[in-house]
């Protein structure tokens, strides 16, 4: 399981240095910012009507260049009145001072306590360890990064930031009332819906290529662990059958031996005392017993052979999420795998393409089940699952009902339940799993070797990762071709 956390709160800067780990973006953020600037219309990409985030620049507001001046409007409104409540805490706030005396912004650090301070709040503060000061360096970063008003030009990288910074102060400084801030809000949220989606490919296959480009190493990792657990299932059920043909001929032995030894001494058993033939036959009933043999964990390295439960959870980042998603819903447009059905449904499709924004919290979840009634070198023994979360609910924020209150007291949101991204009867095999994912991944051979555990011996003492590298030939093909 992949969770996530939006890194560009915590990171300031993140999205400008962003495009250096895979330049393509630059590309797309120059042709987003020429969509949503310029008031064009989204241009068809070789889609078809009937499926909407096949065009250009999907999501975005058609009014988002209006849109755009309104939102510098509003930042600068609510800049201004935090601006003030610093002055009225006594900062001796001046333009000149605030740059000169002020470190850098360090938002996780200022953010960073977990307990809310209600002395704080019931003073009319800031929530956590940010005070007024802190509070208007943020908002003063937005408003300068966001517009350039001597060159006249609009950040639309900013524009996230600007929305994640709205979500922050309605959640856990509502309490500040501070003017407008709802409404842009709105507006930030608009146009983020149509950006976030779009900084990763403003079209399918661009997404896909920068998806495969972000996530090929965590991709990488997902098929290592899937075929590990695959293997070890397997190793387990050959040495459950080979421990299983012993036990039965040790019995068949046993019982030879004991036929044997009772026609001998039949009659020094009839003349031996009831007592004593009760105590034989005792005797007799403990040798009949079966030798129960069973998988000894530090070979397999479980607990409970019997039943298979893996769990692996890899934390990770926003663009790795939105990048992995990309790569399992438009996997089956890369050249080699033409005339592939997507692993994503019909349906999903649609939720996702509605679905703007991947929040805090966000998931997604692969499940392998083993059917043990088919036979091991059946594709179909080995099936996969797919669900995905989006994270934290804003539906509080958007409401003004008694729900939406008490969330505003605790300073939480909920966070949304699991959805399918498979039609209900369908069966992903873990073959075809493979076959899509892997020319988007990592080779397993990149990866550096990894050290066996303690207690590993028999049949895992060869590294798992190593048998991979012979057993999986991540790439072979494509090399061959010259790709």
């Amino acid at each position: 399981m992949a969770a996530c956390g939006r890194e560009n709160n915590l990171n300031n800067g993140w999205r400008l240095s962003f495009p250096a780990l895979c330049p393509g973006l630059t590309v797309v953020v120059a042709r987003l910012n020429e969509i949503i600037t310029s008031g064009a219309k989204t241009v068809d990409s070789n889609g078809s009507p009937e499926f909407p985030w096949t065009v250009d620049g999907a999501g975005l507001p058609p009014n988002a260049s209006e849109l755009l001046p309104k939102l510098v409007k509003l930042t600068k409104k609510v800049t201004e009145q935090v601006r003030l409540l610093a002055k009225d805490e006594d900062e001796k706030l001046t333009e000149r001072s605030l740059y000169d005396v002020i470190p850098p912004y360090d938002q996780a650090k200022a953010l960073g306590k977990t307990n809310i301070d209600v002395d704080r709040i019931a003073a009319g503060l800031p929530c956590g360890s940010e005070g007024f000061l802190l509070m208007y360096a943020r908002w003063k970063k937005l408003e300068r990064d966001l517009y350039n008003e001597r060159k006249e030009r609009f950040d639309i990288t900013q524009i996230p930031d600007v929305y994640d910074s709205c979500k922050y102060d309605l959640l856990h400084n509502a309490h500040l009332n501070l003017e407008g801030l709802d409404e842009l809000f709105k507006v930030a949220q608009l146009l983020a819906d149509g950006v976030i989606p779009n900084e990763y490919g403003i079209n399918p296959k661009q997404k896909l290529k920068i998806g495969s480009k972000i996530a090929r190493r965590l991709l990488g990792k997902l098929l290592i662990d899937l075929r590990n657990t695959r293997e070890e299932a397997i190793s387990v059920v050959e040495l459950k059958n080979n421990q299983d043909h012993h036990s039965l001929s040790t019995k068949i032995e046993k019982e030879d031996a004991e036929a044997n030894s009772k026609f001998f001494h039949k009659n020094d058993e009839i003349r031996k005392s009831n007592t004593l033939n009760d105590i034989s036959m005792d005797q007799d009933d403990d040798d009949d017993k079966e030798t129960k043999y069973r998988l000894d964990p530090k070979y397999a390295n479980v607990k409970t052979p019997e039943r298979h439960v893996r769990t692996r959870l890899y934390f990770t980042s926003e663009s790795h999420i939105h990048s992995l998603m990309n790569v399992l819903r438009y996997c089956n447009l890369d050249e080699s795998l033409l005339g592939e059905e997507s692993l994503v449904c019909l349906n999903a499709l649609e939720r996702l393409s509605k679905t703007k924004e991947l929040d805090y919290m966000s998931y997604i979840v692969l499940r392998m089940f083993e059917n043990t009634e088919v036979a091991l070198e059946d594709p179909r023994r080995y099936r996969i699952e797919m669900t995905f979360s989006r994270g934290a609910d804003l539906s509080p924020l958007e409401k003004n009902n008694g729900e939406a209150t008490s969330l505003h007291q605790e300073h939480t949101l909920p966070i949304m339940g699991p959805e399918r991204l498979q039609d209900m009867g369908s069966y992903l095999t873990l073959e075809t799993m493979e076959k899509m994912i892997r020319p988007f991944a990592m080779p397993a051979e990149d990866f550096p070797p990894p050290s066996t555990p303690a207690g590993f011996s028999g049949y895992f003492t060869k590294s798992v990762l190593e048998r991979l590298v012979n057993l999986w030939p991540f790439h072979k093909h494509a090399n061959s071709n010259g790709k």
